[in-house]
C-alpha cells in the first residue's frame, strides 16, 4: 500500500508542476524540499483525501509541511489500511 500511495503522491506533485527529480523519502514536503506552500499542501491533501477517502484535520497542515515524503506516504498508508480494517470490522459486526 505504501508504494501505491507514494506513486500517487509523486504523480500529483508532477501534475501540480513540481520538480520531482531527485525526490526521495527523505525530501521534506515544505521548505528546503519540495517547497510546497500552504495552498499547495492543501491541494495535495485534498487530492489524497479524495483518492483514499481520508480526512486531514485543519491543524495538521503545519505538520504536513515538516514531514518528509516517506513520513507522509507512510502516514497515509497506515490510515488507509486502518480505515480499511475498521470498515471490515464494522461490516463483520453487522453480520
Amino acid at each position: 500500500m505504501r508504494a501505491e500511495v507514494r506513486a500517487f503522491v509523486v504523480e500529483q506533485l508532477v501534475d501540480m508542476n513540481y520538480d520531482v527529480e531527485g525526490l526521495d523519502d527523505d525530501t521534506t514536503l515544505g521548505p528546503s524540499g519540495v517547497d510546497l506552500e500552504s495552498l499547495a499542501l492543501a491541494d495535495l491533501s485534498v487530492r489524497v483525501e479524495d483518492r483514499y477517502g481520508l480526512t486531514f484535520a485543519d491543524d495538521e497542515s503545519e505538520q504536513l509541511a515538516l514531514m518528509t515524503v516517506g513520513e507522509f506516504t507512510t502516514m497515509v498508508a497506515n490510515r488507509v489500511t486502518g480505515a480499511t480494517s475498521d470498515a471490515t470490522e464494522a461490516t463483520s459486526d453487522r453480520a
